[in-house]
């Protein structure tokens, strides 16, 4: 496999606080990194560097062997950059294939040619999406009264709107019941392995981790403490004691 994403030497300070010191990792096509830890390790602050919405003091971050770091957020998306967030990013009066058809315009670059309505432009390919991830048949149905765990299913899908080469997943399954959690994280692995897209993504639930990444990697106050597939990252004494505590 080939490294979608180089991060190297991945630094940031707020004031005295070492936030993210020295970070490192690779994420392969068609491959699921988990980056974890405890509150206040420096996650999001990685993610938000990567995304274009921090700076930071030092450190290069390869995309395909471009460095994206200090880009804008989109010019970073232009690049084949998807995110999708802890609270999801819909447009709650507009239906499920409007929402999906919006990412689909700006993808296109004509999202200002938009005036009130989508008609039928991206309706194929917007249906296409939905049918990827389940929400087809809920297509004209209004955001604003789905399920939480169906809008983080149309979100994927506006996310997959812009043909990423990675996705940034910010605590995708937040605010899920279990068995949601682990049937998303399933729905993304199908797909980002069909698509050869790399995914970094965060998250708090280790059912969740442990049963869907590849590969792991711990943060504790800011630095990198471990790294590997998930049974050498739960046997690793380090981890256990900063974050799994007593999980087997």
């Amino acid at each position: 496999m080939s490294a979608v994403l180089q991060v190297e030497g991945l630094h940031k300070d707020f004031g005295g606080v070492r936030a993210v010191v020295d970070v490192s990792f690779a994420v392969d096509a068609g491959e699921l990194l988990a980056l974890i830890g405890p509150n206040g390790a420096g996650k999001s602050t990685c993610f938000n560097m990567l995304n274009g919405q921090l700076a930071p003091d030092s450190g290069i971050a390869r995309l395909g062997g471009r460095d994206i770091l200090g880009m804008s957020p989109r010019a970073i998306w232009k690049l084949g950059v998807g995110r999708t967030f802890q609270i999801t990013a819909t447009f709650a009066s507009l239906s499920v294939r409007e929402n999906v058809q919006m990412a689909l315009y700006s993808h296109a670059g004509k999202l200002g040619s938009l005036l009130q309505r989508f008609g039928a432009a991206f309706t194929v390919e917007a249906d296409a999406l939905l049918d990827q991830v389940g929400m087809l048949e809920q297509a004209t149905r209004l955001c604003g009264v789905l399920a939480y765990g169906d809008l983080k299913r149309v979100e994927l899908a506006m996310a997959l709107a812009n043909q990423p080469r990675l996705l940034l997943m910010d605590e995708p399954t937040a605010g899920m019941a279990p068995r949601e959690r682990v049937a998303l994280m399933e729905l993304v692995a199908r797909l980002a392995r069909a698509r050869q897209i790399a995914v970094l993504f965060t998250e708090h639930d280790m059912d969740v981790v442990f049963s869907q990444a590849d590969r792991i990697v711990v943060l504790d106050r800011g630095r990198l403490i471990a790294g590997g597939k998930p049974d050498e990252v739960k046997a690793n004494v380090n981890v256990r004691d900063v974050y799994l505590g007593g999980m087997a």
